[in-house]
């Protein structure tokens, strides 16, 4: 997918494609950039030659991981980097900024997960002749809502990633926008159930109208769901399990699916949830029978995931 050029100026255009994942995406190692940034070069010296360019330039850093017996560059933009993506003004401001602290932090394996499932998208969609490129996922985009449980409160749904999709077959194209929730069994299955009754809630959050004073129209007019000023229709939340072995996280599905069935509160949710592992992902894609419905049946699915978002969500 051909990027538009963009900021840092003066830099080569895969240093300044690099910049803009590195903007979106906040950590990323230097492998990931490759796969997502220059999959046509079967080595990484030039990316890394790019990466080093950006250093030098102060538009990036970098700090060392071990990973499979080998020290991996964490890359991402200092303020100086994002300052200049941001000037460009081809993405969406972000407020976060990483620092070495936050790069050397707890949440440095999440980031990276949820970058890696991501990634899965975009590569089985290169392969496939579909389009989801590194841009096409943004992590922690805020959703607010109110529920009824808590009345009062003003609550605020923040998925890892919402993720947006173009599958391509016989000349139909179909966009696909999915809630990226990544669970690396560092939470217990209950807080993971209780994301949930969020997506649920939010599903079902419409804001009451606002009438002018003196508004001699209808009193109380139907109000709309919040999401459906974001999205054509409600996206399908898909939850990604990593960091444990297979057999745990299959007991982790299982217990899910047991947990969201016993609950009253989503038995008649219209919520599309489902789940699978971050190695499925990656090796089989997201278009195979790899996602365990959280609620209903729980027949593998793949279809599921193509279904048009004009249909019900």
């Amino acid at each position: 997918m051909p990027y538009p050029h963009s900021a840092p100026t003066g830099l080569g255009q895969v240093a300044q494609q690099a910049a803009q994942v590195l903007y979106q995406h906040r950590l990323v190692s230097t492998r990931q950039l490759h796969r997502l940034v220059t999959p046509h070069h079967t080595r990484t010296e030039y990316l890394r030659r790019q990466l080093h360019t950006l250093r030098q330039a102060g538009f990036a850093e970098a700090v060392g991981r071990r990973s499979t017996g080998q020290t991996e560059l964490l890359w991402w933009l200092t303020e100086k980097g994002a300052q200049a993506v941001e000037a460009v003004g081809l993405l969406q401001n972000r407020a976060y900024r990483m620092s070495p602290e936050a790069a050397l932090g707890p949440l440095q394996e999440h980031t990276l997960a949820v970058v890696e499932a991501g990634a899965a998208f975009v590569e089985h969609a290169r392969r496939l002749g579909h389009e989801c490129g590194p841009l096409d996922w943004s992590p922690e985009i805020a959703h607010y809502y109110r529920d009824d449980a808590r009345p009062g409160e003003e609550l605020c749904l923040v998925p890892d990633a919402v993720l947006n999709y173009v599958h391509t077959a016989a000349k139909q194209r179909t966009l696909l926008t999915f809630f990226v929730e990544v669970d690396r069994t560092q939470m217990t299955i209950a807080r993971l159930a209780q994301k949930l009754h969020a997506y649920a809630a939010y599903h079902e959050y419409a804001p009451q109208p606002q009438t002018a004073k003196g508004n001699r129209g209808p009193r109380r007019q139907a109000a709309v769901p919040a999401w459906r000023y974001r999205y054509p229709a409600f996206p399908r939340l898909l939850l990604v399990l990593t960091g444990a072995s297979e057999d745990r996280l299959a007991r982790r599905i299982a217990d899910l699916r047991s947990l969201a069935a016993s609950d009253p509160a989503l038995a008649s949710t219209p919520l599309r949830a489902g789940v699978t592992t971050l190695e499925r992902l990656r090796d089989c894609g997201p278009f195979e029978s790899i996602f365990t419905p959280i609620l209903g049946t729980a027949d593998l699915v793949g279809a599921w995931l193509r279904t048009p978002l004009s249909a019900a969500a």
